[in-house]
């Protein structure tokens, strides 16, 4: 059984940073490409970054391209999004799945952005 486990949110003030992580058990990730999902309150879950399964190439949200890189450990099993320059707007709770949401969603982790 697939089980992803989201890590790293917290508060931030705006224009500060985070770095996510995700720790994968039960898949391999070397053989998926994976992708970094958030949900805000009132709105769908929305895929905002995404990885090809060596690393090789990554795909943004507009709303984040420029501020949030994804990573990934295939040696660790573990998927990271580094978010810089955080705006309220990206308060939300982050998650991490495929590329498309192949598996069950983990807990996510919650991100708020306020001064």
């Amino acid at each position: 059984q697939v089980q992803l486990v989201e890590s790293g949110g917290g508060l931030v003030q705006p224009g500060g940073s985070l770095r996510l992580s995700c720790a994968a058990s039960g898949i391999i990730l070397r053989f998926y490409a994976m992708g970094w999902y958030r949900q805000a309150p009132g709105k769908q879950r929305e895929l905002v970054a995404s990885i090809t399964s060596d690393g090789s190439s990554t795909n943004y949200a507009d709303s984040v391209k420029g501020r949030f890189t994804i990573s990934r450990d295939n040696a660790k099993n573990t998927v990271y999004l580094q978010m810089n320059i955080l705006k309220r707007e990206d308060t939300a709770v982050y998650y991490c799945n495929g590329d498309k949401p192949y598996y069950s969603w983990g807990q996510g982790t919650q991100v708020t952005v306020s001064s």
